[in-house]
């Protein structure tokens, strides 16, 4: 069977995190990738080579100034065969190099825009990066540092999903459509969880359950999360802990037990989620 993008061809303008994830999902799916860096390259290049060069396996990378008249002709030449252009610039930047929307789909009008951007629609200039968008949800908690880029993560999914989207929408109308995908957004998405009140500290997923959580085995922590009701029921079975008794204390005493290994067997054997925390 096909993969289901094959014979899609995307090009892609966009560095850093949100848009090179968003082409590589892309590119699993089958799609040609062509990514455009420009010449001193993708800030991920010196931040992390080794996951730079995970998101762009089986992908073309020209490095092109975008500045110069020829690299603008190069860009174009590629648009000409293109069905996908992901951007992640600012509307103005993408003005001024012939590159917006409007631009591309009047010498263009088979190509479908993706633009990431950071909020939507007019403040799309506002500048922001995943660590102000979780600041601006409140996913920050109390000032922690985030352990990994959700937002950028989630945009790049969105991204990917706006993208299959509108070759639907352009099989429909006959001509490429522009489809906006505003990281703001994703991040008010990822904090609906918290802002409904699921997961602050002490809420029914923010510890106040006591079959979800994190205990500490004899030699490290684990993650349990016996949610359902038919996963709590078994685990108080097979723990031979009455329902009355069910506590954060009561499963700690009993959790400190045993390595951390040994209750990864052991719940595995009884189906349930528990499962070590594994260092970064």
């Amino acid at each position: 069977m096909a993969a289901p993008l094959d014979g899609v061809r995307v090009l892609s303008i966009a560095i850093n995190l949100p848009g090179p994830a968003a082409v590589a999902r892309l590119a699993r799916q089958g799609a040609s990738v062509t990514t455009v860096i420009p010449p001193i390259g993708d800030p991920m290049e010196q931040f992390a080579r080794p996951y730079f060069d995970e998101l762009h396996v089986g992908q073309e990378i020209r490095r092109v100034d975008l500045k110069s008249d020829e690299g603008r002709a190069e860009v174009d030449e590629l648009l000409s065969a293109a069905d996908v252009f992901v951007t992640s610039s600012r509307p103005s930047a993408l003005r001024r190099l012939g590159l917006d929307f409007a631009s591309v789909h009047e010498r263009h009008p088979q190509v479908c825009q993706v633009d990431i951007v950071g909020y939507p629609g007019e403040q799309a200039e506002v500048p922001g990066h995943d660590l102000t968008y979780q600041a601006d949800t409140g996913l920050l908690g109390e000032g922690s540092m985030p352990t990994t880029l959700v937002v950028d993560l989630a945009g790049s999914e969105r991204a990917a999903a706006e993208a299959a989207a509108a070759l639907v929408a352009r099989a429909r109308v006959g001509e490429g459509v522009r489809r906006e995908v505003p990281l703001s957004d994703l991040a008010e998405t990822m904090s609906r969880p918290l802002a409904h009140g699921l997961t602050a500290p002490g809420a029914l997923l923010g510890g106040g359950l006591p079959v979800y959580g994190i205990y500490d085995s004899a030699d490290g922590p684990m993650a349990l999360a016996a949610l359902e009701p038919h996963f709590t029921v078994r685990l108080l079975e097979v723990l031979g802990i009455a329902p009355e008794e069910l506590s954060r204390e009561r499963l700690q005493e009993v959790f400190f037990g045993r390595t951390a290994t040994e209750w990864a067997a052991w719940a595995s054997e009884h189906d349930l989620p528990l499962t070590p925390l594994r260092s970064p």
